[in-house]
């Protein structure tokens, strides 16, 4: 019975789905009627929570697979997998990224390596193995999770903006290369959340990086799942290698 109801839904894998940004997106779609598998290393206490929930809705499906996405060897193995298990992969959402704050001068090459491999090695990979699917069957919608940062930069973050400017040429570029068999590609660009991303930031910086938003407020993660939920959706068929900005008018 699970099955067939699965098969029936559009799946969509949400990469980093296990806290935070990622698991507001993977909430989002399920609600919305998706098949998601949340990607992550392990399975967080409110995730395993919301898997309860969608399964009490009955809206949707919100499955947990574990996976390290610094270990870019095994990607071509995990998506065998991922369609063998839950069928043809309708969309790919790419949101995992780690990031080190600190002044590129003094920060250790490891840190620099580790952000490239999980932020702009990493999903390049996942994507080249998914978006191969989707060529397959003649459709699919993929969405990268850039930053605003990319536009503006930002003191102490230059190999993490580094990494989300690369997610915005590789949407528009694979954008250009897929269109033609039904694939759409688009990024989202979120301006400053409360996560576990700006957990590190005082009460002055936050004050600050506020004030200088229109909306003198900050964008919330569910604002960008909404994002990323119609860009899945077919409302958005004829939008592609685009960047959908939701920072409450920081960039204005």
């Amino acid at each position: 019975m699970l099955k067939s109801k699965v098969d029936a839904m559009r799946t969509v894998l949400v990469t980093g789905g296990s806290r935070g940004l990622g698991l507001a997106i993977a909430q989002a779609l399920a609600a919305g009627g998706y098949a998601v598998i949340a990607l992550a290393r392990g399975k967080s206490k409110e995730l395993t929570a919301a898997m309860a929930a969608t399964d009490h809705a009955g809206t949707g499906a919100l499955h947990f697979v574990p996976f390290d996405l610094g270990a870019v060897d095994k990607i071509p193995q995990l998506v065998r997998g991922l369609r063998k298990e839950f069928g043809p992969l309708f969309g790919l959402v790419n949101n995992a990224a780690i990031g080190h704050a600190g002044a590129l001068a003094t920060m250790h090459n490891s840190k620099l390596a580790e952000q490239v491999r999980v932020n702009t090695l990493s999903p390049l990979v996942l994507t080249k193995y998914v978006v191969r699917g989707m060529m397959a069957d003649g459709a699919g919608r993929i969405v990268n999770v850039a930053s605003i940062i990319g536009f503006t930069g930002y003191s102490g973050l230059a190999a993490y903006a580094a990494t989300k400017t690369s997610m915005i040429g590789m949407t528009r570029s694979l954008a250009r290369e897929v269109g033609r068999f039904g694939i759409n590609v688009n990024a989202v660009a979120p301006g400053f959340l409360a996560t576990d991303m700006t957990h590190g930031f005082d009460r002055d910086t936050l004050q600050k990086i506020m004030r200088r938003t229109a909306l003198r407020r900050f964008a919330e993660v569910g604002d960008v799942a909404h994002a990323v939920e119609f860009l899945l959706g077919d409302k958005a068929r004829n939008i592609s290698g685009t960047v959908v900005t939701v920072d409450a008018g920081a960039t204005a």
